[in-house]
């Protein structure tokens, strides 16, 4: 049975100013590359396709998430911290915040 991470990943608040209620406050964070981390360094990398979801086989353990190369501006990318379970896909929905206000 395959393990690791599968999910979506969105960013928040996708426009400045208020969020009017008929309007998405979040949008999914489309081809941005990631980095997986485990405590001897990096074991892996993905890109968000263009629904911002992913899916990555690792093996169980603890893994740290966070975006490739450092991001020019305001914002937060992760880091997310993770466990894969045995035997079964990890599940993930993770939130980046834009930095827009």
């Amino acid at each position: 049975m395959e393990t690791g991470i599968e999910g979506v990943i969105t960013i928040s608040p996708s426009q400045p100013g208020p969020i009017r209620a008929d309007s998405p406050g979040s949008k999914p964070l489309t081809n941005t590359a990631f980095v997986v981390e485990n405590q001897k360094g990096q074991v892996a990398s993905f890109t968000t396709d263009d629904q911002g979801r992913f899916r990555i086989p690792l093996p169980p353990g603890h893994y740290r998430v966070s975006i490739k190369g450092k991001r020019p501006g305001i914002g937060r990318y992760g880091p997310f911290e993770v466990d894969v379970a045995p035997g079964k896909m990890t599940t993930a929905q993770w939130e980046c915040d834009s930095g827009i206000r």
